[in-house]
């Protein structure tokens, strides 16, 4: 039903106590430096990846679009973190990333701002999956798998592709797991 703009309700906030401590961060928005918190993404499957525009693995964007777009309706969100940690394979600034990811590769899952990803500087968010994980990325498109409940399910190393037989079989399980009902 069609409403005039000014009478849509705002879409509901998270309540910071229900949302996940993995998620409890913001980041800028690669496209446009907004914040972008986290607890929006809440209740749904994410994989989390380190990515870079120079690298060998850079192919996988394509990888990444097609998972996301696949399961996005089912509730998967690819998360995408540029790092110029690993061989200085993202040199650029965020326009000069964002025309990799959005103008070659297509990318319309979220991206972020670069951040570093590993030792004592990674983001909060990296320290939190390191911590949860016990595994640190060794290289870019490293990804991370975590769960409803904001839970890291897997972790899979670099030359593991998005399409890869295992990672979707635990996609898939993550998304049969029914959301859970908000704690308010």
């Amino acid at each position: 039903m069609w409403m005039p703009a000014n009478t849509l309700a705002a879409p509901a906030q998270p309540s910071a106590a229900s949302c996940p401590p993995l998620l409890q961060h913001t980041f800028p928005r690669l496209q446009d430096g907004a914040p972008q918190n986290l607890c929006q993404f809440q209740g749904k499957v994410l994989l989390i990846v380190n990515t870079a525009s120079y690298c060998g693995f850079t192919t996988q964007y394509q990888g990444l679009e097609a998972l996301h777009a696949q399961y996005a309706p089912r509730g998967l969100v690819v998360l995408g973190f540029p790092s110029n940690d690993f061989g200085q394979q993202e040199p650029g600034n965020s326009k000069q990333i964002a025309d990799v990811c959005f103008n070659t590769y297509g990318v319309k899952f979220p991206m972020f701002e670069k951040s570093v990803v590993v030792g004592n500087a990674a983001s909060p968010l990296y320290k939190a999956l390191r911590g949860a994980s016990g595994t640190s990325p060794k290289w870019n498109f490293h990804k991370y798998l975590v769960g409803r409940n904001g839970q890291v399910l897997a972790s899979y190393p670099s030359n593991t592709e998005p399409l890869a037989p295992a990672l979707l079989s635990d996609v898939q399980r993550a998304l049969k797991t029914p959301r859970l009902a908000a704690i308010d």
